[in-house]
């Protein structure tokens, strides 16, 4: 059985490459979505982006039929927005939290999320070699059998 993954981005992350290159880096995800697929032929990879919270809020209820787990960049709603929490609180299936930056090296405001209690982990800081990293992470879940929240 091949596993689905879906990549699932908040808002502003519509503008990698052109945001702050400094923090995010100079390619747009959509150039590196490709890539990334390639790197895991045996993984079903879908890509969403929303800059508006409810529309995130409905792509993870509807995930939760769809695929085997998400990985969610919130963006600015990691450290705002409970309703997204609760969105993850209430999917059965795993959730982990990816940002490209270091959260914990920027403003004081972001050093606080929302996402990371309810998710099943949290990656951070490593560029969008993270999105690899937590697809990894999904694999290993589901070698351990606790693919499962």
């Amino acid at each position: 059985m091949t596993m689905k993954l879906l990549i699932l981005n908040g808002p502003n992350l519509n503008k990698l490459g052109k945001r702050e290159p400094e923090i995010y880096g100079s390619g747009s995800f959509d150039d590196f979505f490709p890539a990334l697929q390639s790197l895991f032929e045996d993984v079903e990879l879908s890509y969403k982006q929303s800059n508006v919270e409810g529309e995130l809020i409905n792509m993870l209820h509807e995930a939760d039929e769809l695929v085997d787990g998400v990985l969610l960049n919130g963006g600015g709603y990691t450290h705002t927005s409970v309703a997204l929490a609760d969105a993850v609180a209430a999917i059965q299936i795993p959730v982990v939290e990816i940002h490209i930056s270091n959260l914990l090296t920027r403003e004081a405001f972001r050093h606080n999320s929302y996402l990371g209690p309810v998710c099943k982990g949290s990656i951070m800081g490593l560029g969008l070699d993270g999105y690899r990293l937590g697809i990894e992470s999904m694999r290993m879940l589901v070698k351990k059998g606790s693919l499962k929240k």
